[in-house]
């Protein structure tokens, strides 16, 4: 066909059926056919998500920039029309298909997983399953249309050398192989849920999590057997395919994907091309340089060099890293799709640059460190990031130097939890968080890359050259420039530097640097009367704990006589208190408060009300004071909420409008030691608050909550406008990541006293 250079490129008045055309290229697909083809009939297998039906998802798609130069040329009216006239949704997924039409002329199959590493079922569900799943309903059809299957040139697996452009030999039975992957699910899941397994979950959870409660424990327990369950389905995929000889799941399911077109669509009479792009990446000129639809397969490599994530690179220098520009992929299956095989047999294209345009990995690095060391990331501190020097020392010492900063970065993470929370500490811990990252994501590139960085397989490109000679000899110069695939003529310096490299930085620079939790601008209240401001009382209001009230408390009301032993009794008993205030804050509140056993509760009430409320006012931080005249200002309801008993919250209860707290109970004047009910926080706390929301009409999406501990968290998340305040480790961890607002409230020069106290609260009302 294409050698006698009998060659078409209209597609005239076809019927065409596109899967994946949501996907990166087959949105570039759609966009030629619509520009280019203009009396085409397509139809779109689209599937309904998130409750947005398939024709508003090819509404709001074609809204997207790649279709922009055909929007701008055809105008509003003429997209609408195409939308109700040559476009046709077929709601459904590959795993659905619906009922196709039946006088389909063309199909262009590009739909598949966009992942490298699955789980082993959802790999052969999505790319093995989805392939026999279209080709059953194209057979019900009982008509003939020219199939054109977009696979990958890496189905030749993990081989040396040249590639040809042929069916695949191997004699591996792909529908045995999709019935074990079907039910390796079944026995992980199974062994996920085994005694031995489980305890681990719950000790790991309770470890992390066990401050938040019981059932941030049981969510915690949960999460990390769904995440062993999927790690060990990644695990059984990979090795699977190693041992059958492809480089992963991902080439192993495209390569079966294959043998079923073969054995069901041409061996049963009909047409069908595979064209087998290599690493698709930003279009080198259409529908403009630069465009790309999210990250591909190199581009997390490219940023992780970037950010400096990637002091060393394990790949072989000389290997080629096989990439095309993704306009160049669509002009081959355009092309292609308008130039059939004849019945019954099958033809393959790969459309690559390694054979006739090889781009070394070492070259690839010489573009990577011109480009950042002219645009360097910035960092959150005004500088910028250095571009890494890769030497190429080989996988081993790459990987060896991985675990040996994995230990270092432990090791720091040790010393630091260890010491008091402070600005420098949390930012320490933010880095050995970051750093943990880092590391686990560079061994994870290079987990899910080796093959492709080390790569010694050259894929033969011979027929995709002839049909671009062919197009040549038979179309004027300017179509040829336009729908052209001649790789010789992609200049890889101006290539990366001048398109790709900026493309793929460009989507995520914005967001390179974002200021620090703790210095965003403090917003203006916003005035409502159904927002709660809820403030946890010790370590966020006041700077002091309950072991240091109830110091206050012996020390105000009785005699110097008995402090030796007073001492002596708290010492002894302070490992069990910290035990059981690592294991559940409400156990440490009941296990402390039991000192107040035998203490008159008028005794008590007179302390409260005399040194004991200046000490506690002393305490009290002018920040937190200011957050909360603020928020009453705004007419928001205040709240101090403590775990303690409400005595010893006394001294500030007229700065609030509510003070929550639990009560000691007393037997003849005289307190047993004993709460009255569970104290009120972590689970506790989140449940009181849900139900006091709804009971009084409050918006907890509006609201504002500040908290020190990790105990907090869960309560804390419930509200809209949370902030850890001189938080705690875990605390600090979790306010970093979820990008809450962090507050260092210190004690300062202000000396409150009762009657400023009093003064205060008038003013407020």
């Amino acid at each position: 066909m294409a050698e006698s250079g009998d060659i078409t490129i209209d597609l005239g008045t076809q019927h065409v059926l596109l899967t994946g055309g949501t996907g990166f290229v087959g949105q570039a697909i759609l966009e030629r056919l619509l520009a280019d083809h203009p009396e085409t009939t397509v139809s779109l297998l689209i599937r309904v998500k998130s409750g947005t039906s398939g024709v508003d998802r090819l509404r709001h798609l074609l809204r997207k920039p790649v279709f922009k130069s055909w929007r701008d040329r055809v105008g509003a009216e003429a997209v609408e029309h195409a939308l109700t006239t040559r476009l046709r949704v077929l709601e459904g997924g590959l795993d659905s298909v619906p009922p196709l039409p039946d006088d389909l002329d063309l199909v262009i199959h590009s739909a598949s997983s966009v992942s490298f590493d699955p789980p082993i079922d959802q790999a052969f569900e999505t790319n093995v399953g989805g392939a026999v799943g279209l080709y059953e309903a194209l057979l019900a059809t009982g008509t003939s249309p020219h199939v054109v299957h977009v696979s990958t040139a890496y189905v030749g697996g993990l081989r040396k050398g040249v590639f040809p452009e042929a069916g695949l030999t191997h004699d591996v039975d792909w529908r045995a192989e999709f019935e074990a992957a079907r039910a390796a699910r079944s026995r992980v899941e199974l062994a996920s849920r085994q005694p031995e397994v489980l305890r681990r979950f719950m000790a790991d959870a309770r470890g992390k999590h066990g401050k938040e409660g019981p059932l941030a424990v049981s969510r915690e327990a949960e999460a990390a057997r769904a995440e062993w369950v999927k790690a060990k389905l990644v695990d059984h995929g990979r090795m699977r395919a190693e041992s059958l000889g492809w480089t992963d799941v991902y080439t192993l399911t495209k390569a079966f994907a294959e043998r079923a077109a073969e054995q069901m669509w041409a061996a049963a009479g009909h047409r069908l091309s595979f064209v087998r792009p290599a690493i698709v990446e930003s279009a080198l000129r259409h529908p403009y340089p630069g465009w790309i639809d999210g990250f591909k397969v190199a581009d997390p490599l490219i940023m992780a060099y970037g950010r400096g994530m990637l002091p060393e690179f394990p790949g072989v220098p000389d290997s080629v890293l096989d990439v095309i520009p993704v306009d160049y992929v669509v002009n081959v299956i355009l092309v292609v799709s308008a130039n059939p095989a004849g019945a019954g047999d099958a033809q393959y294209f790969h459309i690559s640059s390694g054979a006739s345009n090889p781009l070394p990995i070492h070259r690839m690095f010489s573009n990577l460190s011109m480009f950042f060391t002219a645009n360097p990331l910035p960092t959150p501190d005004s500088g910028s990031i250095e571009a890494p020097v890769w030497r190429f020392p080989g996988g081993r010492k790459v990987e060896r130097a991985v675990r040996l900063q994995g230990r270092l970065n432990d090791a720091r993470e040790r010393v630091f939890i260890r010491m008091p929370s402070t600005d420098r500490t949390r930012r320490a811990l933010a880095q050995v968080d970051q750093r943990r990252s880092d590391l686990e994501s560079l061994q994870s590139l290079t987990d899910l890359y080796r093959h492709y960085i080390q790569s010694e397989i050259i894929f033969d490109d011979r027929r995709t050259k002839a049909l671009q000679k062919a197009l040549a000899d038979s179309q004027p110069a300017d179509v040829v420039a336009d729908i052209g695939f001649d790789v010789a003529d992609i200049q890889w310096e101006d290539y990366f530097q001048g398109i790709h490299f900026p493309a793929v930085t460009t989507m995520t620079r914005a967001f390179s640097v974002r200021p620090a939790s703790s210095a965003r601008k403090e917003e203006a209240l916003p005035q409502r009367s159904d927002v709660v401001a809820v403030f946890d009382l010790e370590g966020t209001v006041v700077d002091s704990n309950i072991v240091e009230q109830y110091l206050w408390v012996r020390g105000e009301g009785f005699g110097k006589a008995s402090w030796p032993g007073e001492v002596a009794s708290l010492l002894a008993s302070l490992p069990g208190y910290l035990r059981a205030e690592q294991r559940d804050r409400g156990e440490f509140i009941r296990a402390f408060l039991r000192r107040y056993e035998g203490m008159p509760v008028k005794r008590l009430e007179e302390v409260v009300s005399g040194g004991f409320a200046q000490t506690m006012l002393r305490h009290t931080m002018p920040e937190a004071l200011e957050r909360l005249a603020a928020h009453r200002a705004a007419g928001h309801r205040t709240i101090l909420v403590t775990g303690s008993i409400g005595a010893l919250a006394a001294p500030l209860a007229d700065l609030f409008d509510e003070v929550v707290a639990g009560t000691m109970h007393a037997r003849d004047g005289i307190f047993t030691g004993y709460l009255a009910r569970p104290p009120l926080v972590d689970e506790a706390r989140a449940a009181w608050l849900v139900q006091y929301a709804e009971r009084n009409g409050f918006d907890l999406a509006a609201s504002y909550g500040y908290g020190d501990s990790h105990s907090d968290l869960v309560w804390l998340e419930l509200l809209g406008n949370p902030s850890a305040v001189n938080p705690d480790a875990n605390l600090s961890r979790e306010a970093l990541r979820r990008k809450w607002r962090i507050r260092d409230w210190k004690r300062g020069p202000l000396q409150l006293t009762s009657s400023y106290v009093a003064g205060a609260a008038r003013t407020d009302d």
